[in-house]
């Protein structure tokens, strides 16, 4: 999880490559009318977010039901957006990707072929609400290289008693 530019797909597809489970790019359930609206520099709301955030709690649930492990890229930036995936697997764990506004900035404006604009960064930021203490999860420092962030959250999983799947 993470504000755009905090390096979510990147870590997410190095992290299911180590666990060998699928990922998905949560950025690829937006619906057009909300990629447009991004693109376009208008923040999302919570009501562009509801089909999309319950699409991604589909896709958490079905592997649940599975008995299948899952790397999933989301923002989830508010709680209730957490506690919403949650309810589709109690056993899943957030990777809080957070970093200095400067830094996430500057790697929008380094990527190519994304609708996402710099000039929302700051509304993403202000609608991020952190994880939690009393959340399952991990908060890293983007400042590390992804390889360093996946260990971290490899060990994180390990300690917190995580489940790999059957």
């Amino acid at each position: 999880m993470g504000v755009s530019g905090s390096g979510k797909s990147s870590v997410g597809l190095q992290l299911a490559t180590a666990l060998g489970v699928p990922f998905i790019e949560g950025d690829t359930f937006h619906s057009y009318a909300n990629v447009a609206k991004m693109s376009a520099g208008v923040p999302l709301t919570d009501a562009d977010r509801a089909d999309w955030l319950q699409a991604l709690h589909g896709q958490i649930h079905e592997a649940r039901q599975r008995g299948a492990g899952l790397v999933l890229s989301c923002s989830s930036l508010k709680r209730r957006y957490r506690d919403l995936l949650r309810s589709a697997d109690p056993e899943l764990r957030f990777a809080h990707l957070a970093g200095p506004r400067e830094t996430i900035a500057a790697r929008m404006a380094g990527r190519a072929d994304h609708y996402m604009p710099t000039s929302l960064l700051d509304s993403q930021l202000a609608a991020l609400e952190p994880l939690q203490a009393d959340e399952a999860g991990i908060v890293l420092d983007i400042a590390q290289p992804t390889a360093e962030l996946v260990r971290e959250i490899l060990n994180y999983r390990a300690l917190s008693g995580v489940v790999p799947p059957r």
